[in-house]
């Protein structure tokens, strides 16, 4: 009974501090802006005051809260927020894809994939070669999905860095991984044979170029592929002034009160 209570615990502090997250980070509590008390967010999630100040105390691990005592519990400038963190940016995901959430994706891939894609021309290791090989062959496929294609996709861009033998690398793709594969469910080019076939075919010349060991040809190659369809999304969304969704699976959010 008690190891049930705990779990139940758990649970609803969950839903509570996604609820909250996502007030704040849809900017219905602004930065700067003093979280309701305690007695008021008690009653509107009705929950108890231990799950609330426990929700709360996630939050500010993430860098989203601060709590002062006289003060209360104030949401921190977007500066302070943990953007890797994987709840964070499941979060900013389940709100839907923006065009400022699209380009700040578009510029850390600037920094990371190009220079992955040099080290893994000076580094990469047979295996390596045979996943980027057979990532191809399955977004080559006609009648592909958009799903298989983007799934593919992204397990090209991660042998890349997988490739590149630095661990740090990596590990920053495996946090944006979630972002990076609902980038590519949007940019799939499953309904455009024409389009389809230039996807694949610059995401060749990346491993051929790693495989030839080019690292200024790799490097290239890679910004080629992250800069193209990144375009387009972003004018998208700028223009059609809207959140994108993407088909993909994701931790499920909560219902907001």
């Amino acid at each position: 009974m008690r190891r049930r209570l705990r779990v139940q615990s758990r649970s609803v502090q969950g839903v509570v501090t996604r609820a909250l997250a996502s007030l704040i980070l849809k900017g219905e509590i602004s930065e700067g802006s003093v979280l309701p008390n305690e007695a008021e967010l008690m009653s509107r999630f009705g929950m108890s005051r231990t799950v609330l100040r426990e929700s709360i105390k996630t939050l500010s691990a993430k860098g989203l809260v601060e709590s002062r005592a006289k003060i209360g519990t104030r949401v921190l400038a977007t500066q302070r927020w943990q953007m890797f963190d994987p709840d964070i940016l499941a979060w900013r995901m389940a709100l839907g894809i923006d065009a400022r959430f699209m380009t700040e994706l578009v510029e850390i891939r600037q920094v990371i994939e190009p220079a992955a894609a040099a080290l893994a021309a000076a580094r990469r290791q047979p295996s390596h070669l045979d996943r980027m090989r057979a990532a191809l062959r399955v977004m080559s496929q006609p009648a592909q999905t958009a799903q298989g294609f983007a799934d593919a996709d992204l397990a090209f861009h991660l042998a890349v860095l997988d490739a590149s033998a630095n661990s740090m690398m990596r590990g920053i793709g495996a946090v944006i991984e979630t972002a990076l594969a609902a980038s590519f469910m949007l940019s799939s080019p499953v309904d455009d044979p024409v389009r389809q076939g230039n996807s694949v075919a610059k995401h060749c010349r990346i491993a051929d170029a790693v495989e030839a060991g080019d690292q200024p040809g790799a490097s290239a190659a890679m910004e080629a592929v992250i800069m193209d369809p990144a375009v387009r999304n972003i004018e998208a969304l700028r223009s059609g002034g809207s959140k994108l969704q993407p088909q993909t699976e994701r931790p499920a959010s909560s219902s907001l009160p």
